[in-house]
C-alpha cells in the first residue's frame, strides 16, 4: 500500500470521524446549561460604553 492510499483511507474514515466528533463537542458546549449568562454577556460586551466613551476621562483630566 503506497502512502497515497493509506492517507487517503485514514483521511475517508478517522479524520472523518474525528472532524463529526470535535463539532459534535462544540455544539454540546456551546449550548450546556448555565452558559446563557456567558452569552448574553458576550452579546452585550460591545455597548458597555455606549452613554459615556471609554476614553472620555482622560481628555478632561490632561486639561
Amino acid at each position: 500500500m503506497d502512502t497515497y492510499s493509506w492517507m487517503r483511507e485514514l483521511a475517508d474514515s478517522w479524520v472523518l470521524l474525528a472532524m463529526f466528533v470535535f463539532f459534535l463537542g462544540v455544539v454540546v458546549w456551546a449550548f450546556r446549561p448555565g452558559s446563557r449568562k456567558d452569552h448574553e454577556e458576550s452579546a452585550h460586551l460591545i455597548f458597555r460604553n455606549e452613554k459615556t466613551p471609554a476614553g472620555a476621562g482622560l481628555e478632561e483630566a490632561e486639561k
